[in-house]
């Protein structure tokens, strides 16, 4: 008994991860709540189990007692606390090794799903992937499936640990990369920056501390196998790897990638980068509902505006020739004013006078009246604008009406036309008909005269025989 007790006790340590000792006083809390139940509650009642033979000493108010004849009641309180505690000690164990484990990358076997959320068996526990942590779009998990996920939180409920697990968080990507790419494990090559939209596509911007050593290439692999891994474990999504560089303008082009980027224009004062891109480009920078460009502002923490070369030369146009008609207003601080990436009315109007003010130092004055005449010359051109596109609008939709009122007069004569063939097919019809009913009745009156002519006539007998004599 004694042995077979430290068996069990280092069989409970070791599968439930608690602490031997732990479990030694759980029992024997659990025996003192058998023997208060045996003879009554008091607080003399020990019990001490000995670490090395297991040996059992049980005194009540002084006097030793035999653990083994408690009776079948209290053995049954004994059970039951001495389960509830190891439960309380294995939940304990549970919520600090998954604590640890915050950020890192789990698998588990898809137990069931719960509504939308999906239950996750992690050996020990079972995780909790919510609808909002899992990727839109991916294909319903079966039981017993394999599943990696991330664990995103742990928290303590009344009677157990939740684990929240996510697949949907950028750092997910971000574990999934250190597993697939020893180099990042390693710390050679760094995920510098990275923007998501889960389900969908991925920008992740990578630069490497050894020169040896190709950033790109190393995380895409040969022939595109350790991409291709991530690729599937995310159902499919789209991963972009852009080269990282510390100049702004670089980076922002290679973020922009594959789209050919003619020119970038930076504006500190507002945190923007207006970006020049030619009409057959322009699809291909903004990407599908505009992901591309927002990715890329996400990557590189840019306001990204994406305009065409005529675009982009109109609105210097314009803030060329609205400042030139200010006193005191020269090529030379023309010039300047673009170079702050200021290259419209608008951005004059946005960053205000402080900016000409500092950066280059133009009397307040001065800098007053730019901007009140760069606003008023954008609201009058905005204005303009409104009122060309509401012009064309306009037309085009007296274009429609006219357009519809031709289809409904061609479909009127093609009915008319329509309505008299038919009248004409009428009134032949009604003629064919009246010839037919008049060569009816003729024709039965001929066959009643026929019919006369061809009855036969029975022969008179005298007549025969007279002729024979």
């Amino acid at each position: 008994m004694n042995s077979e007790l430290l068996r069990i006790v280092d069989a409970i340590s070791r599968d439930k991860k608690i602490d031997k000792e732990s479990v030694f006083e759980d029992l024997e809390l659990a025996m003192v709540s058998a023997a208060n139940k045996s003879f009554g509650p008091t607080e003399n009642c020990q019990v001490i189990i000995d670490r090395l033979s297991g040996e059992i000493t049980a005194s009540y108010d002084g006097e030793p007692i035999d653990i083994k004849e408690l009776g079948r009641i209290a053995a049954q309180t004994g059970k039951q606390v001495m389960i509830q505690r190891i439960r309380e000690a294995e939940r304990g164990s549970i919520y600090e090794e998954f604590s640890e484990r915050v950020g890192t990358i789990v698998t588990g076997t898809v137990v069931r799903y719960e509504g939308s959320a999906l239950i996750i068996n992690l050996g020990r526990t079972e995780g909790f992937l919510p609808r909002s942590e899992q990727i839109p779009g991916e294909s319903s998990h079966h039981p017993g499936e394999r599943v990696r996920s991330m664990v995103l939180d742990v928290r303590e409920a009344p009677n157990q640990v939740r684990i929240v697990l996510t697949r949907s968080h950028p750092d997910f990507i971000r574990r999934l990369f250190e597993l697939e790419v020893p180099e990042v494990a390693e710390h050679v090559i760094e995920l510098k920056a990275m923007a998501r939209e889960a389900g969908y596509r991925t920008k992740v911007a990578v630069s490497s501390i050894d020169t040896k050593v190709d950033a790109v290439g190393a995380c895409v692999g040969v022939r595109g196998s350790r991409i291709r891994n991530i690729v599937d474990e995310l159902g499919g999504e789209k991963i972009d790897i852009v080269r990282w560089n510390e100049s702004s303008q670089i980076l922002i082009g290679n973020a922009l990638k594959p789209a050919e980027v003619q020119e970038i224009a930076l504006c500190f004062e507002l945190g923007r980068a207006t970006v020049v891109v030619s009409e057959d480009q322009l699809s291909l920078a903004i990407g599908k509902r505009g992901q591309n460009v927002r990715l890329a502002a996400r990557l590189t923490g840019w306001d990204i505006d994406i305009l065409t070369p005529a675009e982009y030369n109109k609105g210097l146009d314009d803030l060329e020739r609205t400042l030139k008609e200010i006193d005191g207003v020269d090529d030379v601080l023309v010039e300047k004013v673009m170079t702050l990436g200021l290259i419209s009315l608008g951005d004059v109007a946005e960053v205000g006078a402080d900016p000409l003010v500092g950066e280059l130092e133009l009397e307040d004055a001065l800098a007053a009246t730019i901007v009140e005449t760069s606003t008023a010359a954008a609201k009058r051109i905005a204005e303009e604008t409104a009122a060309a596109k509401a012009l064309a609008a306009e037309a085009a939709k007296e274009a429609a009406k006219e357009k519809a009122e031709g289809d409904g007069d061609s479909a009127g004569d093609s009915d008319a036309e329509t309505v008299e063939s038919e009248a004409v097919g009428t009134s032949e019809g009604d003629d064919t008909e009246a010839a037919a009913e008049e060569a009816v009745p003729q024709s039965e009156n001929e066959k009643s005269s026929a019919g006369e002519v061809t009855e036969p006539v029975e022969p008179d007998d005298s007549v025969q025989a007279k002729e024979v004599e």
